[in-house]
């Protein structure tokens, strides 16, 4: 699985890359693949507060739904509009054109409880793994 050194991540699958003040956030390539062919994405509003933790979007595949949680708190500035008319973009570039949202980071957001690319990697490595 492609775990990129420069994000950081949830334990939901959820991946964040930082610049500056705001975070795009997305899901992980192992989280897109487990849900197989993805055929929607209900993306969060633009101008919603969002704490920590908080469902904000789902993604639906053949498969099944998944909800996707915030791993920071903060507000939504951005939605990835490309989901709406090409949801596949999640399978096909989780960390580049299928990101989902853009988030404001609020202000004492501590960011030490995400997990650095070594521990998400022994995370989804790990047996019994069905938390997407």
């Amino acid at each position: 699985m492609n775990v990129p050194d420069d994000l950081q991540y949830a334990p939901t699958h959820e991946w964040l890359r930082m610049e500056g003040e705001t975070a795009t956030v997305g899901i992980t390539d192992h989280a897109q693949a487990e849900l197989t062919d993805i055929v929607y994405v209900e993306l969060p509003k633009a101008g919603a507060a969002v704490t920590p933790k908080q469902a904000v979007a789902v993604v639906e595949s053949v498969k099944a739904a998944s909800d996707i949680y915030s791993p920071i708190g903060g507000t939504i500035t951005e939605v990835n509009q490309a989901l709406e008319s090409s949801p596949g973009l999640v399978n096909t570039d989780p960390y580049g054109e299928g990101w989902l949202y853009r988030i404001r980071i609020e202000a004492g957001e501590e960011l030490e409880v995400l997990m650095d690319p070594a521990s998400y990697r022994k995370q989804i490595a790990s047996a019994g793994d069905a938390s997407v």
